[in-house]
Formats: C-alpha cells, sequence, structure tokens
C-alpha cells in the first residue's frame, strides 16, 4: 500500500512469484494426490476470476478510494477529488468500501494461487495479458489492465431480481433497472472531472457495477462449492464465498443511494438515474438491502431468502466469463485471453463432486 491506494507491483507481485512465468494453460495435476483434477481446475479458475477482480478493483480503488493514510482511515484533511466526492454522495464511507474490497480480491488472488502452489498444482499468471489502456486521470497509474472499465454494458438486472419472488434457476428472466451501454465508470481524463452530473453519473455508473461484479462473485463460488470434493476446497469455497455474498450487500446498499433522493435524478450525455421512490414500485424498491424471499428447489415450496442462481447455467464459469465479455469488461483484450479464459471456465464447470 502507498498512499492508501494499491500500487500496481504490489497487486501482481504475489501472484507473479508464485507463478514462476508459468503459463495458464498449465496441466492441472497436483504432485502429492491431495486434490483431485476437478478441485484444481475449480480452483485454477476461481484464481482466475480473482486475478479479474482485483485488477478492476484496482483502477476504482486508485481513482475513488482511500486518498491517504492508513488502509483504515481516510486522510480527511485531504481534499477528495470529484470521483471520490460523487462516489461519497452514496456513502460517505465510499472510498473506504472501494478500498477495502480491492484489499480483499488481492488476498483472494494471492491464497488460491498460493494454495494451488502449496498442493503441486499450476497457479494462474495473467500477466503477459495486462495490456490494456487504464485511465489517464491523476491518480491512475500508467501501467497495462487486464480489463477495460471505460466501454461498460452493466448488466443492472440482478437489482431486480434481488427484489422478485422469481428465480433464474427456474427460468425467470428480468428486465433492466437502468439501460447501461457502453459508458464508463472511471474517470478517463482530469476532463471528466469538472462537471457536476457527469461525474456524478459516471460514479452512479460504477455503483450498478459494483454491485454486477459482486453479485456474480456470490453466485460463482456458491455453484462452485455444489462441485468440489475435498473437505478443505469446500472451506476455501465457502469462506471467500461468503466474504463475496458480503461485498454484494454493500453495494446494493450503495447502488439504492444512486436511485433516490438527494443524488436522483441525474442525467448526463443520455443516461439518467432516476429517482426510483417516483414511483415507487416492488421491483425497484431503492432501500432494500436484503435478498426478497424467492422460488428455491421446488416452486411449490415455500419463499426462502437465498443467493441466486446457483446453477452453472446462470452462476458457473462459463456463464461468468460469458457475462463479463457481454459486460465490455474485455474491450480490446485478445484472443489467447479469452481463449484461455474459456479454457479454465469449461473445466471447472465439468468438474462433480
Amino acid at each position: 500500500m502507498k498512499n492508501g491506494l494499491l500500487a500496481g507491483g504490489e497487486a501482481t507481485a504475489g501472484v507473479g512469484l508464485l507463478t514462476n512465468g508459468s503459463s495458464a494453460f498449465a496441466q492441472s495435476e497436483v504432485a502429492d494426490g491431495s486434490l483431485d483434477a476437478g478441485d484444481v481446475a475449480i480452483l485454477r479458475f476461481l484464481a482466475a476470476a480473482e486475478l479479474i477482480e482485483t485488477d478492476l478493483w484496482q483502477q476504482y480503488a486508485e481513482l475513488g478510494g482511500l486518498t491517504s493514510g492508513e488502509p483504515t482511515e481516510v486522510d480527511r484533511n485531504q481534499p477528495l477529488n470529484a470521483y471520490q466526492a460523487a462516489l461519497s454522495n452514496l456513502d460517505s464511507d465510499g472510498p473506504q468500501y472501494i478500498t477495502s474490497n480491492a484489499l480483499d480480491e488481492l488476498s483472494h488472488a494471492t491464497f488460491l494461487n498460493g494454495y494451488l502452489q502449496f498442493k503441486g498444482a499450476e497457479p494462474v499468471n495473467f500477466d503477459e495479458f495486462r495490456t490494456l489502456q487504464g485511465s489517464r486521470a491523476t491518480g491512475a497509474q500508467d501501467i497495462g489492465r487486464l480489463t477495460n472499465l471505460t466501454h461498460l454494458n452493466v448488466d443492472t438486472s440482478w437489482f431486480i431480481r434481488y427484489r422478485s419472488e422469481t428465480n433464474p434457476d427456474f427460468g425467470a428472466g428480468f428486465p433492466q433497472a437502468i439501460d447501461i451501454t457502453n459508458r464508463t465508470a472511471i474517470p478517463l481524463t482530469d476532463a471528466d472531472f469538472s462537471d457536476k452530473d457527469h461525474i456524478q453519473v459516471i460514479a452512479n455508473t460504477a455503483a450498478f457495477h459494483f454491485g454486477y461484479i459482486e453479485q456474480g462473485g456470490s453466485s460463482l463460488y456458491a455453484a462452485m462449492s455444489q462441485k468440489v470434493k475435498h473437505p478443505e476446497v469446500l472451506r476455501i469455497t465457502l469462506g471467500i464465498g461468503g466474504d463475496e455474498i458480503a461485498h454484494f450487500l454493500e453495494w446494493v446498499d450503495f447502488a439504492g443511494n444512486g436511485v433516490q433522493s438527494p443524488v436522483a435524478p441525474v442525467t448526463d450525455r443520455g443516461l439518467t438515474f432516476p429517482n426510483f421512490f417516483v414511483p415507487l414500485t416492488p421491483l425497484t424498491q431503492p432501500s432494500l438491502i436484503f435478498p426478497v424471499p424467492c422460488e428455491f428447489i421446488d416452486p411449490k415450496l415455500p419463499r426462502c431468502s437465498v443467493i441466486r442462481p446457483l446453477t452453472d447455467a446462470f452462476g458457473g464459469a462459463v456463464a461468468t466469463i460469458a457475462s463479463f465479455t457481454a459486460d465490455g469488461l474485455f474491450t480490446g483484450q485478445s484472443k489467447r485471453f479469452l481463449s484461455t479464459l474459456h479454457t479454465l471456465a469449461v473445466a471447472a464447470d465439468a468438474a462433480t463432486r
């Protein structure tokens, strides 16, 4: 940590030291036989997903996270940039939460790769794919990125899904809460700081993207937990998956604050975040945080509050990569990177208990 932000070298150093330059295509074999190939495939895909999350959260933390001081304290004497201020309009502790989320994802990626190597399996290294241009605004590091936060098609249907009694695992579909297409979730240059509504819409886009990313992680870990064989691997997927759910619930609240007074309504360049209290409807109620009870196991059973989806079709590894790709997160990435992810995802989904 330096000035409360994740430095690029620090964000990748732990992973790089573990991988010894190994390719993400390397064979998933365990030297001591303690884990079978299915568990290794699951852990390697989760490590890949956490590297992706670390990369995107690092970009958010550099511009919207803590400005300075210790990782648990904001320097209240140092002025916030306009992006931090806009995020703070959604929650005064927003910069702290963003930095904490970034640190959590880094710990997940580093642990998973460390555990894989500890068990004699091949960890995941994406350093060769860190080629994308990030923000050029003051505060952003001039380093290659894995992910692109500047051309996002944010799937906001999760906001309605978690307020609905229906479940995607039973075929339910959900409309977009807000149509966010080809938008940036971070300031591109310092020019983006100058207009109050412009930077607030960028921050609101980020807020809904935060929820999108973490609801995906919540479902992914739950789906993978149903496949693992080794009890210790189950401890890992349940432990890290629980942290992903904690993240998600914070960003549900955060996004909801962007669609109510005093922040909303706010409009910039054709994108409006309305006040969802005017009029108030159950499927867009902005102050809800916890999942509404929904169909679970069998539609004939009583409704139950759960994470959803939980099946491979909508929450598995291949579904996760397809969703990230549709999100625009990999705009500009190489075909080889996408092929690598697909190979890892197929292997993870193929695992069985």
